[in-house]
């Protein structure tokens, strides 16, 4: 039981694909929706001082891995590479599905977003919720070298048990907890995962071959969110890109929090997001829907997995809590 969860919490984040070159400033949001403008040339990029050393991150030192249980729901308990009995006295209970959750860029193990998700999953059922705490690399305030962190993570345990879901840059860096796993995790949940500096293709971007299932939630797209479908599924409420509720969002941040909003109420919700295939991407660019075959939910727990859930969806909800419309 401690050999698989402690392999696998192993993480090997290091320098990602090369950036691309097109000389642009964007608002890019932390996980505490506070935006900064970044210039995302990298030939643009204010001078190093030599003398001065860069700062380092060293994933065996420097990630926290806190474990939550129905025993210690509020309280984590640590977890530590290389420290096996920090597992095996722990509540970590491997006959229990494990929930992993990775923030994004500026974000930490305390933020909004893990602690929302911890008390969903936990309150549904028993389970190994565990908040990937990769703040040292990701509170850069250089988002292109936070970005740049992003890479492959976490190697070696029995994947069939496992959910990985991440937000913004943490979508792509739960991408690649996939890739090192061969595409093995049962599933990954991406929460509109970044658009800055990351394109469909590349080496470290989500792509449908990291998980036997992979679902992406997108509310921003094109902006702070990527703009392309990188999930098998691609759920897109209201079209993707504004939301009801937000009112006059310029930044795009509200919209872009909301992926994780709509993920935390489907786990526990009675009321599913209930969501219509369409044709194709294109279709939802236009701002159309013909419908194309089974509807599926957005979400949940379980997810879709092994249910045949794939291609492109459109959904409306409410501008306020509760979102889902059924």
């Amino acid at each position: 039981m401690a050999g698989h969860i402690q392999i696998f919490l192993i993480s090997l984040l290091t320098a990602a694909a090369a950036l691309p070159l097109d000389q642009s400033w964007q608002l890019v949001p932390t996980s505490d929706g506070f935006l900064h403008l970044v210039n995302i040339n990298p030939y643009n990029l204010p001078d190093v001082d030599p003398d001065e050393p860069a700062p380092s991150f060293v994933p065996e030192e420097d990630m926290v891995f806190r474990l939550f249980t129905r025993s210690n729901p509020t309280e984590p308990q640590f977890l530590k590479i290389g420290n096996p009995s920090s597992i095996t006295g722990s509540n970590y209970n491997s006959a229990h599905p494990t929930r992993f959750d990775i923030h994004g860029w500026g974000g930490g193990g305390h933020d909004w977003a893990g602690v929302a998700l911890r008390n969903a999953f936990l309150a549904v059922g028993d389970f190994n919720v565990i908040t990937v705490d990769w703040s040292v690399a990701a509170s850069n305030p250089n988002y292109i070298a936070a970005r740049n962190q992003v890479g492959p993570a976490y190697a070696g345990a029995d994947p069939n048990d496992i959910y990985v879901t991440g937000h913004s840059l943490g979508g792509h860096v739960a991408a690649n907890v996939g890739k090192a796993q061969g595409g093995r995790l049962h599933t990954i949940i991406s929460l509109d995962p970044a658009g800055p500096l990351f394109s469909a293709g590349q080496d470290d971007a989500l792509s449908p071959q990291d998980a036997q299932y992979v679902e992406t939630i997108m509310t921003n797209a094109g902006l702070l969110g990527i703009g392309v479908p990188l999930g098998q599924a691609n759920f897109y409420p209201n079209e993707g890109r504004t939301q009801p509720g937000c009112g006059i969002d310029i930044s795009g941040n509200c919209v872009h929090a909301l992926a994780t909003t709509f993920y935390v109420e489907s786990i526990g919700s009675t009321v599913p997001f209930r969501s219509t295939r369409c044709a194709s991407h294109d279709e939802i660019l236009e701002g159309v829907c013909t419908p194309s075959g089974p509807d599926a939910n957005m979400g949940g727990e379980p997810s879709n997995h092994g249910r045949g859930v794939e291609g492109i969806y459109f959904l409306t909800t409410n501008g306020e809590s509760p979102f889902a419309q059924g």
